[in-house]
């Protein structure tokens, strides 16, 4: 497997690298009382089938270099911030990742590390700790970011890394981590956007209308960079940030690929989905794979898109919009005194 780094990473960082307390099973609850937006009629995934690939992603893990990339430039931006963030809640995804890469930034005391997977925090747990996360008190929970079982108001910092596009109430979880941030308090998060294996939805696509004269849905369906701005204002944060960056992981064949999302734990997990994959409709999917995305040198390419969103608890602190109208010098007034722009 090889990785190819976005242009703009490479130069704002100037290098890559790829490095190869207590547990205690908690009740699922709400931070509020969430009938408004837990009791969703829609359910698209498969939370129990979630849970069981990831315990089987804890057993088939291995060093991911696209996770880890992930992982650090979601903490870089705890590195952009001023204030400290005393207690921490890394919620889901890649949290062996978050963990082995803090090194101490943001200024955490207590970390908090949940999972719906007890075998994810099993191996959370017993991971190798980074001399600079020494000093950090950490506990590890069994949880549900659908039923966050946090107080609220008890939280500096909640950090998600590629876990929340597998929630079926997105806005709902995004609400329960706002209640369970303290006023200024920071949410960080990292989801896999629309455009995320493009190329695998189409192999699929053409593969399945050639054997069986029709398609069913293989891949989970992933929200759009215009969405994310909107669900941080729904969820009632401030200061919403969004940006995005594109992955391309180079594999030898279409089959390593699916090898790898298994040991990420981002298998289909549809409730609508179709349970039997038949075999000739697996390998035409392979070949159309290699025959419309091949490179020269036998390799196929896989884009991961990483959307990545910021966004604050309110607090008269904060940098407010001036009401509408109270402005006191017009743009035709500025255009006079300094010109129109060429």
């Amino acid at each position: 497997m090889r990785f190819l780094v976005p242009a703009a990473k490479i130069l704002r960082r100037g290098f890559w690298k790829e490095d190869p307390a207590s547990l205690r099973l908690s009740s699922s609850f709400c931070t509020d009382n969430a009938d408004g937006f837990q009791n969703s009629k829609v359910k698209i995934f498969d939370r129990d089938l979630k849970r069981q690939q990831r315990n089987r992603a804890a057993w088939l893990m291995r060093p991911n270099s696209f996770v880890d990339t992930v992982a650090d430039n979601l903490l870089d931006r705890l590195e952009d911030c001023t204030k400290a963030f005393p207690t921490a809640l890394c919620l889901g995804g890649s949290l062996e990742a978050i963990k082995r890469l803090l090194r101490g930034r943001g200024g955490i005391e207590k970390l908090i590390m949940m999972d719906t997977s007890l075998d994810m925090v099993k191996l959370c747990k017993d991971s190798a700790q980074d001399a600079s996360n020494s000093n950090i008190e950490t506990s590890f929970v069994v949880g549900d970011e659908e039923f966050l079982p946090i107080k609220e108001s008890s939280l500096d910092v909640i950090i998600s890394c590629l876990g929340l596009h597998w929630t079926n109430d997105l806005p709902g979880a995004m609400i329960q981590c706002k209640l369970a941030l303290k006023p200024d308090g920071l949410f960080l998060a990292a989801i896999l956007g629309g455009e995320t294996l493009k190329e695998l939805r189409i192999a699929c696509t053409v593969a399945q209308m050639e054997r069986e004269g029709g398609i069913s849905p293989r891949l989970s369906p992933l929200a759009q960079v215009r969405d994310a701005g909107n669900l941080l204002t729904r969820a009632g944060f401030t200061i919403p940030g969004v940006d995005v960056d594109e992955y391309t992981v180079r594999y030898d064949s279409a089959l390593e690929l699916i090898e790898h999302l298994r040991s990420m734990g981002e298998t289909n997990a549809l409730l609508q989905r179709n349970k039997i994959l038949k075999r000739d409709t697996a390998l035409a999917t392979a070949a159309v794979y290699q025959s419309m995305f091949a490179a020269e040198d036998g390799t196929v390419p896989a884009t991961f898109q990483v959307i990545y969103m910021t966004g604050w608890r309110e607090h008269q602190s904060q940098p407010r919009a001036k009401r509408r109208g109270s402005a006191t010098v017009s743009f035709k007034d500025i255009e006079k005194q300094f010109g129109t722009p060429t």
